[in-house]
């Protein structure tokens, strides 16, 4: 009778067991707050295509430590009220270990206090702003802040067009073109090149004609641009219909294909930094290209080669801690385990480096890495030799 009941029972055990151990390989969960509708996307959607291509290799190899690794992505629209309430979600209800994002500076300075105080780490892939990782020691990125990278690009510009005066226009709502500015500013100071006049937008203008008329008349030799790809973009075309010729400096923000999908060859001569180039050719690099094309049928830019780097700075992280399973220690260990990773990726050799110190209050990690100086030529950037 007993034999019986055993035999009745056994499939409903090894059933349950089985459930059990598929859940335990569950895997890792981990939250992308990515802007995956409204004007962000086009810089959203390369993050996500970047993170699943990763986490696609890294699963296909095996996983980390035997687990999986499993994406739950969240559209934040490039808002930061909806990146609020993604991350809230992320943390409080779908427990991830970490979460990557959010799309804009402007969003991570409204959402990371949350991941901050939950002590769950909040990783950037796009955002370059000063005071980022400012906000605690949760908060890491692997984008290179525009204080590393404009220096070098302005420097380059000059030195390329033998540029002796610039006029400057940025955005003056949005942290990431405002901080833009600020650096712009600096550098300009520091490298004694004379401003001859600057002018301000606000996010959403589509008409910049009052501003380039004023800029016309002070006759810069290039125009300094802290902008979004669409408003650079914008801005560019309604300078050439002025009949003006100057180039454009840029940083991170006009990495972007929709740059020359809305300027087209307007475009040309628009000098831009960023620590990625498709014409990096090391191996890494190459075979990020490949499989990106392969998976997507696209090239792939900036946004997404970031992406792609995080998830494997993470992946290498994970396979120096032993989860326990209990989420608050496990998103600790990871924390205190991703200062130490060092990886060659897509972007090229990676660290991360202690942000600035803030009296009074703990800081997370900012990218350690070099500029690319690249140039708009037909339609595309490339090296600038």
């Amino acid at each position: 009778m007993q034999f019986k009941t055993l035999l009745k029972t056994l499939p409903l055990l090894m059933l349950a067991a089985g459930l059990g151990s598929a859940a335990h390989a569950a895997d890792v969960k981990l939250g992308l707050a990515a802007a995956l509708t409204g004007p962000a996307a086009k810089y959203g959607v390369a993050i996500k295509n970047g993170f699943t291509l990763a986490a696609d290799e890294v699963n296909a190899a095996g996983g980390v430590n035997g687990n999986k690794l499993q994406l739950i992505i969240e559209d934040e629209q490039g808002k930061k009220e909806e990146a609020i309430n993604v991350f809230k979600k992320l943390i409080f209800k779908d427990k991830a270990l970490l979460v990557f994002g959010p799309t804009l500076s402007n969003s991570a300075f409204a959402a990371d206090p949350i991941a901050n105080a939950a002590k769950v780490v909040a990783f950037g892939t796009s955002n370059t702003a000063d005071g980022i990782t400012a906000m605690g020691p949760f908060t890491f990125r692997n984008s290179v802040m525009e204080a590393d990278v404009l220096p070098v690009t302005t420097r380059a510009a000059v030195k390329h067009f033998g540029i002796k005066k610039v006029a400057i226009i940025y955005g003056n709502d949005d942290a990431f073109t405002k901080s833009g500015y600020d650096v712009f500013k600096g550098t300009l100071a520091d490298q004694k090149v004379p401003v001859t006049t600057t002018e301000a937008y606000a996010k959403g203008d589509v008409d910049f004609k009052a501003q380039l008329t004023k800029i016309k008349a002070s006759n810069p030799d290039a125009i300094v641009c802290s902008c979004l790809t669409e408003e650079a973009a914008n801005i560019i075309l309604q300078t050439r219909a002025l009949g003006m010729k100057q180039p454009f400096i840029g940083g991170n923000g006009l990495n972007s294909p929709k740059l020359f999908d809305i300027a087209k060859g307007a475009g040309d001569d628009t000098i831009m930094g960023s620590p990625w180039s498709p014409e990096n050719l090391t191996p890494a690099n190459k075979a990020f290209i490949a499989a990106y094309k392969a998976k997507f049928g696209s090239d792939p830019d900036q946004f997404a080669a970031q992406a792609y780097d995080a998830l494997h700075v993470v992946a290498d992280a994970l396979k120096k801690i032993k989860l326990s399973g209990a989420i608050d220690k496990d998103r600790i260990a990871l924390q205190q385990a991703l200062p130490s990773v060092t990886i060659e990726g897509a972007t090229g050799k990676f660290a991360f480096r202690k942000a600035p110190a803030v009296t009074g209050k703990e800081v997370g990690y900012d990218a350690q890495q070099e500029a690319i100086v690249n140039i708009a030529k037909g339609g595309k950037f490339i090296l600038l030799k």
